[in-house]
Formats: structure tokens, sequence, C-alpha cells
């Protein structure tokens, strides 16, 4: 198994308590990330949501597993998706110390996956994380 990390920072124009409030909704992530197009199977336990997001990929839909963790300072999502790939992301919106009521959000991806998948998965997974960032500044400004 592979393991890659990578990190990406940019700026939304909102507070940090709105940007979690946002990604601490399921639903949330519907259009955010470009591949996932429903949720269902929502459970709340807490600050622990459980919940199936359906990625498309061209015509092949693929179901995968989302636990999603709502802390004080960041939203950490835990992906379990087919062919033993597993994806970890912390999200982690603080002030902007030069731009009063915006945050500096900072995403670190950790994927797991076979070596065969690997070159797929990360240029999915870094793609998918900066449309996120540009969708995410974009539903804030």
């Amino acid at each position: 198994m592979a393991v890659d990390v990578f990190t990406h920072s940019f700026v939304v124009a909102a507070a940090p308590g709105a940007v979690r409030a946002h990604l601490a909704d399921p639903d949330s992530y519907i259009g955010l990330s470009p591949l996932v197009v429903a949720v269902r199977d929502v459970r709340r336990d807490g600050d622990v949501v459980r919940y199936v997001a359906v990625e498309r990929f061209g015509l092949y839909r693929n179901a995968i597993r989302v636990t999603l963790t709502v802390g004080e300072d960041r939203i950490v999502s835990e992906v379990v998706s087919p062919g033993r790939v597993r994806l970890r992301a912390e999200v982690e919106p603080v002030p902007h110390e030069d731009a009063p009521g915006h945050s500096m959000v900072t995403e670190t991806i950790t994927v797991e996956s076979p070596a065969l998948l690997r070159w797929f998965v990360v240029r999915q997974a870094r793609g998918v994380q900066q449309a996120r960032a540009r969708e995410l500044a974009r539903r804030f400004s």
C-alpha cells in the first residue's frame, strides 16, 4: 500500500465557525466535492456524522462510506472507498491575520491506496482538493 500526504491552504470570506458549520453538514459536500452527487443514510451521534456519499465518474457510480468528526477547531473526514482506498481529510479554518472576518483554511489529505491504483487515486484526490477549495471560497464570496 502506498501512502501519500498533501496540503493546500486558501482564503475564505467567512469566519472559521461559519466554515466549520458548513463543512459539518454532509449535504454541503454535494457539488463542493465535484465527484459527489448525493449523500444518503446520514446518522448523527454527537460530533460524529456517518453517511454514504455517491460519487460519479462518468457513467459509473461509486458509493463511499464517510465518517465526519466535527471538532472545536477542525473537521476530519475519513473515507472508505472500494478498491482498498482510504482517505483522511483534515480541514482547519483559522482567522485570517490580514483580513478580519475571513479564514485561512488548510486541508491536509492522507490517502492510502494499492500501488496499482496510486496514480489515479492521488490525481483524483488532488484535483478534488483544489476544486473543493475554489467552490468553498465561491460559496462564501
